[in-house]
């Protein structure tokens, strides 16, 4: 999928009940929308872009000017609420019967993508898709008394092409944590060394998360000041048994969330180095 250049778009994936993988655009809202240029179908499943040509190219020109693309939503002015609703709830929901999902946030620096996976913890309305996901799995356990379920989660990030475990600096009873790396086994891909924590509540989930968003790299850079120029993926790890059927085989599963960095080259974005 070819990217625009007004940078105002997020490209979500995730796992669905009817294909395996869905995209959907959010459209970041502006104060200038570029009207002439950006137009969606009529069924919020499409987006055609216009661009002028550029006569400074002389009067044969070949510059591609229209572009069409097939999307399964566009969420345009959309609520946090709407935008979780519509990309991951069903993803998660389907976590506690031992489906995986992925849910990835990508986009152009200063689009809103760690807005749209994290959100303001000031008012419950910006919450983003992380914290909402933590709590929509909680009210998941408590509508199944019969079963036993573990909730855990982990922090990556990768910044540099180096792995930081932003929960490092929490109490983790485990075996002891060794230089991360990626390892792939027959059972999947795996960062060994990352740190793994139990939740027993909300809260406690809440805390972590909250406390490896104090962690994640920052730098500045004249696109936006604030952005983080690093990939972090928060993953969420399920396990369910019955408490009553003993034959009754653990259901295992998690939930990646993921948040990239900007998708333009780094030499575009000026960004001041530490």
């Amino acid at each position: 999928m070819k990217r625009h250049k007004n940078g105002n778009k997020q490209y979500f994936t995730k796992m669905g009940t009817r294909k395996k993988v869905q995209a959907f655009v959010r459209v970041k809202p502006t104060d200038d929308f570029a009207h002439d240029m950006i137009k969606y179908g009529d069924d919020n499943k499409s987006i055609d872009i216009h661009l002028k040509k550029d006569t400074r190219r002389g009067v044969v020109n070949n510059q591609q000017t229209d572009w069409s693309f097939k999307l399964d939503g566009v969420l345009h002015d959309a609520t946090q609420d709407l935008v979780y609703e519509t990309v991951a709830k069903d993803a998660v929901s389907q976590a506690l019967d031992g489906y995986n999902g992925t849910i990835m946030c990508y986009g152009q620096t200063g689009a809103g993508k760690t807005y749209t996976m994290t959100g303001a913890t000031e008012n419950y309305k910006h919450r983003g898709i992380l914290p909402r996901a933590l709590q929509q799995v909680f009210r998941m356990i408590e509508e199944r008394p019969t079963h036993a379920i573990t909730v855990r989660v982990s922090y990556l990030e990768i910044y540099n092409e180096n792995l930081f475990d932003l929960l490092s600096t929490l109490p983790y009873v485990g075996p002891s944590v060794s230089p991360m790396t990626i390892v792939e086994n027959p059972q999947g891909v795996f960062i060994k060394g990352l740190s793994v924590h139990l939740t027993s509540q909300e809260e406690d989930a809440f805390s972590l998360l909250f406390e490896g968003e104090t962690n994640r790299i920052i730098a500045s850079h004249t696109m936006n000041k604030n952005s983080s120029r690093s990939h972090c993926i928060f993953t969420i790890y399920v396990e369910a048994h019955s408490r009553t059927l003993s034959d009754e085989k653990y259901i295992t599963s998690k939930i990646n969330l993921v948040d990239l960095a900007g998708s333009e080259r780094l030499g575009k974005t000026g960004k001041v180095e530490f």
